[in-house]
């Protein structure tokens, strides 16, 4: 079974015109003692997603003011579109509500394990199209969604990413070139099993704010990495995976991610869901 498929999209990195700014706000919510024990949380950082049968890596664990729990991917991994459609402002979307599973295990032979449920709460692909966004970095950078978790659910979560520890917050100012990366793969086209990365940030991407940044990693995202979060050297929730380019030259294939310090403003402000905060893991950041 080949779950990953047309997940991860394939591009070549051009130069992108003007955005329009927007300021983030208050992003953080401290660990709280309803998580469950890492050493059994089910549903954490670089579980495995699978939306219509195509399978992506989870990035954090966020809440609301009214104590929902989400958690993130990328917007494409609940696209409708090919792996080339990389624009989120016309490629189409699977609508809100839609059933997303969080399982262990998943690979080329195997559908893995489901172990909790839940359903789309968000996506900043629709959100952009209902606002009628036009601008070209937005639309290729701001790749983003929420998967909100069924209350039978919520149980098995914890927001910590394994091995790193963290996140710890928000990395802000923007991320410099040579700036230090940590994530968690899980896609189903490796063993089904976390895999552990580490890197660098080759470029920022965006003309008056950073909405994106090129990045390098020793082992690739691939497809089923898509959604897949990345910290900064402190443990900061930086980055969300979202493309690999192919090209010539001295690093022939690297991989983009969206500067989640303004896909998560953008979703405070457009998703409709209140008090939307990243959540802090309950240990502390260990590169």
């Amino acid at each position: 079974m080949l779950a990953a498929r047309k997940r991860l999209l394939v591009v070549v990195l051009g130069v992108l015109s003007v955005v329009a700014a927007l300021v983030p706000t208050g992003t953080t919510a401290g660990a709280v003692s309803a998580w469950a024990p890492e050493s059994t949380a089910k549903i954490k950082p670089g579980v495995q997603m699978y939306t219509a049968g195509a399978q992506c890596t989870a990035n954090f664990v966020f809440r609301d003011g009214a104590g929902n729990v989400y958690v993130g991917y990328a917007a494409h991994c609940a696209g409708k579109g090919e792996s080339s459609d990389t624009n989120g402002c016309t490629t189409p979307s699977l609508p809100l509500g839609t059933p997303v599973k969080f399982v262990t295990g998943g690979n080329f032979f195997s559908s893995g394990t489901t172990v909790g449920t839940g359903r789309l709460a968000y996506s900043s692909w629709i959100s952009m199209q209902k606002l009628k966004t036009k601008n070209p970095e937005r639309c290729g950078l701001n790749d983003f969604a929420l998967v909100r978790v069924d209350r039978a659910s919520v149980k098995l979560v914890n927001p910590t990413v394994p091995v790193f520890g963290g996140p710890t917050g928000l990395a802000a100012p923007p991320l410099s070139a040579g700036a230090r990366i940590y994530t968690i793969g899980n896609s189903s086209l490796r063993t089904g099993q976390p895999a552990k990365k580490s890197g660098k940030v080759l470029s920022r991407v965006g003309t008056n704010l950073v909405l994106g940044y090129e990045i390098q990693t020793a082992n690739p995202g691939i497809p089923g990495d898509s959604g897949s979060g990345y910290m900064d050297a402190t443990g900061r929730a930086a980055g969300v995976l979202s493309t690999i380019n192919v090209g010539l030259g001295l690093t022939p294939v690297t991989n983009t991610m969206g500067n989640l310090v303004y896909e998560l403003a953008w979703a405070q402000r457009y998703s409709g869901i209140t008090g939307l905060v990243l959540a802090r893991g309950t240990r502390g950041f260990r590169p």
